[in-house]
């Protein structure tokens, strides 16, 4: 795990053009974000996944262009969201989650487990056990996340929800998509939630994705992790350290 700082450019003020909270002013404790995919997990969940059920025969072949196209849009930062999260939840539709169940499981022992690197457990470990208030905060969605985020023993995930229909999944999204500015509005709506507010916290961020940008920026630290170009450029600009936790 390697952490480089950088000279920060001249301080901006956060985004919504307000100057961030001084630190005695942070009554809740702190609070750590985690991105999952490139950053937790040298991966990407969505595209594991399509890749998984193709193998599987669960899905026809045609679904693998559209996938890799779908993938290099979004780490871009170009791709639509709810074009994003449609596509990817669309592969659950006509299933129950207890039909699903078997290949989820298989899915998180093949496909997942082998690509979470030693380091980034070691990192979640390192801020639970310092009692902070940890997040999963992810694009993907719930079902495909949940068994990676108890891996991690990170009790709190928010992620895009799967719609159900008298209990099968209609292969449509529910609620605010949690991706890009989508992430702040779910993270200040699960935080009412709990009687909490975000400003009352010291807050860590951590992100590969240009994607994430608008949450980086809300928190009082930011940390680019194994960053895209993009956000490699943000960070440099921004003086936020850049952490390697994964080749």
């Amino acid at each position: 795990m390697k952490l480089e700082r950088r000279r920060a450019a001249p301080r901006r003020e956060g985004p919504l053009g307000r100057q961030r909270s001084t630190r005695s002013d942070k009554r809740g404790g702190k609070l750590t974000l985690f991105d999952l995919d490139h950053t937790l997990l040298s991966g990407d969940s969505d595209v594991l996944w399509c890749d998984f059920l193709i193998a599987k025969g669960v899905l026809d072949g045609g679904f693998a262009q559209r996938n890799a196209d779908i993938e290099a849009q979004y780490k871009a930062g170009t791709v639509d969201a709810v074009v994003f999260a449609d596509f990817y939840v669309s592969t659950l539709a006509g299933r129950t989650p207890q039909q699903w169940e078997p290949l989820r499981q298989q899915f998180l022992i093949r496909e997942i487990l082998p690509r979470i690197p030693l380091a980034a457990v070691t990192l979640v470990n390192r801020h639970r056990n310092a009692g902070d208030l940890v997040v999963m905060t992810t694009a993907t969605n719930r079902f495909i996340t949940e068994l990676t985020a108890i891996h991690f023993q990170i009790e709190h995930l928010i992620a895009t929800e799967p719609e159900l229909v008298d209990g099968v999944f209609s292969g449509a999204t529910t609620g605010v998509l949690n991706m890009r500015a989508g992430k702040l509005a779910r993270l200040h709506g699960w935080l009412q939630s709990r009687g909490q507010r975000f400003e009352q916290f010291d807050s860590t961020g951590y992100s590969d994705s240009i994607n994430d940008q608008p949450l980086l920026e809300a928190v009082d630290h930011a940390i680019a992790v194994n960053p895209d170009p993009r956000l490699a450029m943000v960070a440099a600009e921004r003086g936020w350290p850049t952490l390697l936790l994964h080749d």
